[in-house]
Order: C-alpha cells, then structure tokens, then sequence
C-alpha cells in the first residue's frame, strides 16, 4: 500500500471529472444529456480495454456471473449521469456539485433499507446534519413564489436531486455486485451499458453536434475513462477510508473551473451549505474507519494465534 500515491491519483481522478462535467456544461446549451451520456460512455471504452490489456486483466477482468447485476447497476448509473448532465444546463457548477454530496448520504439510508446494514445513531445523526446543508443549498433555488429563483432553476435542482436518488441507488448494486465480480468488469461493463441505454434517447432529439462541440465530447469520453483508471487506482494504493474524504476536492475545483470559466460567483448558501455536506461526509468515513479498525482488532484477538 501507498498512501500518498494513492491520494494523489484520488485528487487527479476528482480533477479529471469536474474538468469533464465543465466540458459537458460547455455543449449543454445545443447536445442533449442523453447525447452527451453516449460520448461520456462510448469514448471511455478503449481507454478502459487499453489499461485492462497492459495489466493482463482482459479475459479476467470482462468475466462476469451476474450479467443481471450489471443491468441493474447500468441503469441506475446512466439515470444518475444522465440527470446529472441535463442539470449542468440549469445551474452553476458548484452548485450542482454541493447538491450531488447527498448522493453519499442517501446511499447510508439506501443501504440499511436494501441490504440490511446497521445505521446507528452516530451515522444517522451525520445523515441528517448533510441534509440540512443540502436544504441551504437547495432553499433559494425552491422559493419561486417569493420571486428568488425561477422555474428553470428550480428543475435544474430536480435533475440534480434525482441524479443524486440514482448515484446512490447505484452505489447500492455496486455494493451488492463488489463481492462477487471484478472491479475492473463493473466499470467496463457499466461503460458498455450506458453506452447501450443512451441510445434509447435517439427520438428525443438527439443533435449533429459542430465539430467543436464532437471534439469536446470526444474529450470528455477520454477523460471519463482515464478518471475512472485513476479512481480504481487509488483505491489499489490506499485504504478506501482514507481516500475517499479527498472527493470533497470536487468543491475546491468546481468553485474554480465555475469562476473562472464560467464566471459563476458562489453564494453564500451555496458555500455554508457545501461545507455542513462536506463535514457530515468526512465524520462518517471517520467513524467507518474508526469501527473498521476495532473490528480488525476483534478479529486479531480472536484469531487462534493470538495471545
């Protein structure tokens, strides 16, 4: 194990995607999220099948004995990129970004009413302070009636709230799925299924993007795939507990890429809501990792070498 370097592919894995989902808000304006979400997926492909090959993971790593997971797992994923995308229309990216946090804190919830996980106290309480950071968020985008945001933005925060439900729905297939495949099958094999399922948007207007625009989702594909190398990667190098606070990095970029882009100045709900998301987040890995550690050392004690 390699701590560091696996913190380091993390922060460029979470790098790779908020400059992807930047170069997805570009093009929003004239390609449907469903057009989008078949370059994101098709393009991610070879890129995924090169770095299987030179790891001599190819046979191995495409097997499968749960082909019905994957479609599961497919769907739910490409709902949650999908809606994501069409919000990069609606809203500034650091905001679609601070909202997307519920999706960990949804999947605690999901988690305990589909696969029986314990969800005490501790947890729950973490739960609901991310909530509450999320309603500060979301509060000026739902006030329509007092004139503080539009109809526009209002669905934009809909899109977002349900790419959010799908994240961690399936985030739960993926926990459902992580004993008994590869992780290298579950990405190629969700590239492969969201690929399929984009192309069910064709009749809903689907655009010959300008070559600019093709060049840019092309890109995106390619970064969607080399993000998803760096993010397995981390997760070789470190333990997942301790990677996985450096996601909140996402916020740091997005409130960059958003301004200096996009001209996109965060407000200040956007901004105290964000960091209540970010702190329920990390106390909840913290316990994870604090629990893990416990039952680890439970585990030694009562091995029958022991002392």
């Amino acid at each position: 194990m390699r701590p560091l370097v696996g913190i380091t592919y993390k922060l460029i894995s979470v790098l790779i995607f908020i400059v992807m989902s930047s170069i997805i808000k570009s093009t929003s304006d004239h390609v449907p999220a469903g057009e989008a979400v078949f370059f994101r997926s098709f393009f991610a492909i070879p890129v995924i099948v090169v770095w299987l090959a030179l790891r001599h993971e190819l046979k191995t790593g495409l097997r499968t004995s749960n082909p019905m997971g994957h479609v599961w797992r497919g769907f739910a994923g490409t709902c949650a990129m999908g809606f994501g995308f069409a919000a990069l229309g609606y809203l500034p990216l650091p905001e679609v970004t601070a909202i997307g946090y519920v999706a960990p804190l949804l999947t605690v919830i999901f988690a305990a009413m589909f696969l029986g996980e314990d969800v005490r106290l501790f947890r729950f309480s973490c739960v609901l302070l991310g909530m509450m950071g999320v309603m500060i968020v979301l509060w000026p985008r739902l006030t329509i009636l007092n004139g503080a945001s539009s109809h526009k933005e209002a669905f934009g925060v809909m899109l977002v709230l349900g790419s959010a439900v799908f994240a961690a729905l399936a985030q739960v297939f993926v926990r459902k799925m992580i004993s008994g495949e590869k992780t290298a099958a579950i990405v190629f094999w969700f590239s492969v299924t969201a690929t399929c399922l984009s192309l069910t948007t064709l009749p809903f207007g689907w655009v010959i993007p300008t070559p600019t625009e093709a060049a840019l989702l092309v890109v995106a594909g390619l970064l969607g795939g080399v993000g998803q190398i760096f993010l397995t990667s981390s997760y070789r190098e470190a333990d997942a507990s301790l990677v996985a606070p450096f996601d909140y990095a996402s916020m740091i970029f997005a409130l960059g890429i958003g301004y200096f882009i996009f001209s996109e100045v965060p407000t200040l709900p956007t901004l105290g809501g964000a960091a209540l998301v970010i702190t329920a987040g990390v106390l909840i890995i913290w316990r994870e990792r604090k629990l893990g550690i416990e039952r680890a050392n439970q585990r030694k004690a009562m091995s029958p070498g022991a002392k």
